[in-house]
């Protein structure tokens, strides 16, 4: 039997899976039901799967008998948890059942092949057709800042591990081919908070104290464009207010003021220097207008930054398995602005992400993650599962 119709026999199962964690959704860290149902059918399979110490997310290691010890493993990471948004698909039958909570980044599917994944490479090791050790990773709560990728890690999940692979739902790319990009194909993204105190007093008399409203008003102006002055501009550092308050009467200069928002970073070498510049930067902005000034710096993740013999392993495994009439199956992706926790895998093993196509050929319309009407078309499912089982099989080397 070949490992297209090993996958194909799994469909039906696969498909039913996605759409009943679709149907109940659960937060990060609240992977209960979620890590119960992989548990059960993992264990069906004659795998082990280890539960993480926070009692959400699971790792499973297939080591087949022939490897010598201290072998390298070969991983796969896939995100359990979903979104806090409501289900706008009122037409889909496997629409959230959980209110204010639904799957709309496509961690459902990431999921389900991780699980197919795990059920082709059972039925290889009994067989001895698993020639090098593998591990799966069942990660909790990677929409939770700065992420459950950090638990994983924290349990020695990446122990041992010589290359590690995961993909992420793309609705721009269509279903059957993949995006890949060498370097960074995610940003870092790190959130500040500032806060600035002063005596108060009358707007009469600004002179007599802290003009708190002017103060952090201008650091809300300057700050973005100092800060990227004083980096690289291939760094693509950007910082962005979401959230400004001060004061309550229009004739009193407050005693507090807040200046909320991001830090985005293309670049892991921006990322690392951000932190002490932006201090620095506003210490010294501050002290302009005698305001006593704390900065909150808050860090999300690092960019993911795709190394490049890991790129061109998915690309030979994804050509050879799904490219053989000629078919293009490989399209360069752009780097996007958003955070992925996938990133701090990479600093204990080289690793890649690729951007997985879940729009349907006949979609017009391209319904973005993060959004309530997100959905995928289903074929993307096997398609991945093909995919990390013949990297696992065939084309990944460590």
């Amino acid at each position: 039997m070949t490992l297209r119709s090993r996958v194909a026999a799994l469909e039906a199962e696969l498909v039913a899976f996605r759409r009943d964690l679709h149907r109940h959704p659960e937060l990060g860290r609240q992977e209960f039901r979620t890590t119960g149902k992989l548990t059960d059918r993992l264990t069906a399979a004659g795998l082990t799967p280890q539960l993480l110490p926070g009692g959400t997310g699971l790792i499973v290691d297939l080591v087949p008998p022939t490897a010598a010890p201290g072998t390298p493993m070969v991983a796969f990471r896939a995100d359990i948890d979903a979104l806090p948004i409501d289900d706008a698909k009122s037409e889909a039958p496997y629409r959230s059942t959980v209110p204010g909570v639904t799957h709309a980044c496509g961690h459902d599917v990431h999921t389900t092949v991780l699980l197919g994944t795990a059920l082709v490479l059972a039925e290889a090791l009994r067989d001895g057709r698993l020639i090098q050790p593998v591990r799966l990773i069942f990660q909790p709560a990677e929409e939770v800042m700065p992420g459950g990728a950090l638990d994983v890690i924290a349990a020695d999940g990446m122990a041992g591990v010589g290359r590690i692979f995961a993909v992420h739902c793309d609705p721009k790319v269509t279903v059957g081919r993949i995006g890949l990009r060498t370097g960074a194909i995610t940003s870092a993204a790190d959130a500040v908070l500032l806060r600035l105190d002063g005596p108060g007093g009358h707007t009469a008399r600004p002179h007599l104290t802290t003009d708190l409203v002017t103060a952090v008003a201008r650091l809300a102006a300057d700050l973005p464009g100092a800060l990227a002055r004083r980096m690289d501009p291939r760094w693509g550092v950007s910082l962005v207010w979401g959230r400004i308050e001060s004061g309550s009467a229009p004739n009193v200069i407050p005693q507090h003021a807040e200046l909320e928002g991001t830090v985005r970073c293309l670049e892991l070498a921006g990322w690392h220097e951000a932190p002490d510049l932006l201090h620095e930067l506003v210490s010294k902005m501050a002290e302009t207008y005698l305001a006593k000034v704390s900065l909150d710096y808050r860090r999300g993740v690092p960019p993911v930054v795709n190394e490049a013999v890991s790129i061109a392993q998915l690309e030979t495994a994804m050509t050879r398995q799904f490219g053989a009439q000629g078919e293009e199956v490989v399209e360069p992706t752009e780097q996007s602005l958003g955070g992925e926790d996938f990133s701090w895998y990479l600093e204990h093993a080289p690793g890649a992400l690729a951007r997985l196509g879940v729009r349907a050929p006949d979609e017009t319309q391209v319904r973005d993650l993060h959004q309530g009407r997100f959905d995928v078309d289903e074929r993307a499912i096997g398609i991945g599962v093909e995919l990390f089982a013949s990297l696992a099989l065939e084309h990944a080397e460590v």
